[in-house]
């Protein structure tokens, strides 16, 4: 008799909002985040929403650095308390975690070499050639007159530049990082994607639900290196 798939409880934590679902139900739930939020508010929101769902295991996107399951930074736009907290512990339950970016990427791949770029209150990247996947760090790095790529793409740049300006620079970033890193095609997810009213050659909407793909993908699918 086959083996019955795990249950997987996805969590997608982002400066705004932390959301989930499960890979049965297939019903979305949040709650807000913000500045406040540590990792054990976190789980305290997660177990709220998650009451009187059936899960297995855990899948966790998250917001920052991630290596081999484990936190590597304190969060930029959610309080401390999130490097060296026991997740498995404090849920009872086996979690696996990776970059929020990363976790979108699994739940958007078509294959080949695939770029994520992911607009919301910062930037999140990741890249997967023929399912290896790779987290990439590029919100911090230099982008033009001394200031990051975050600078420029973030929702804070949005709200003090115009919506205009954020644009020509989102369009421009896309270019630059396309020609370093040849992807096969680019997919820009995140909340503020629905804000372009022009998509860069090669590259398409992502949907924010696939963050929840993604999570499941990480239990799920075994194509993935992670």
């Amino acid at each position: 008799m086959d083996e019955k798939p795990q249950i997987v409880l996805a969590v997608d934590v982002g400066g705004s909002h932390v959301k989930i679902m499960n890979s049965v139900d297939g019903v979305e739930s949040k709650a807000v985040s913000g500045p406040e939020m540590d990792a054990a508010a976190m789980a305290e929101a997660v177990e709220t929403l998650a009451s009187g769902m059936d899960y297995d295991v855990i899948a966790i996107g998250y917001p920052g650095p991630v290596v081999h399951n484990r936190i590597l930074t304190e969060p930029h736009n959610l309080a401390a308390g999130w490097t060296g907290f026991d997740f498995a512990k404090r849920f009872g339950k086996p979690v696996r975690i990776v970059n929020d970016a990363l976790m979108q990427a699994m739940g958007s791949y078509d294959g080949g070499r695939m770029l994520f770029l992911g607009l919301g209150t910062g930037l999140g990247a990741a890249m997967i050639v023929n399912y290896v996947t790779q987290p990439m760090e590029l919100a911090h790095l230099p982008y033009r007159k001394g200031r990051s790529y975050e600078d420029y793409l973030g929702q804070a740049s949005l709200k003090e530049r115009g919506h205009r300006k954020w644009e020509k620079h989102v369009l421009r970033a896309v270019e630059q990082l396309s020609a370093a890193l040849e992807p096969d095609y680019v997919v820009i997810g995140g909340g503020n994607v629905t804000k372009l009213k022009t998509l860069p050659t090669n590259a398409r909407h992502g949907d924010n639900a696939n963050a929840f793909k993604g999570g499941f993908a990480l239990w799920l699918d075994s194509r993935f290196q992670t």
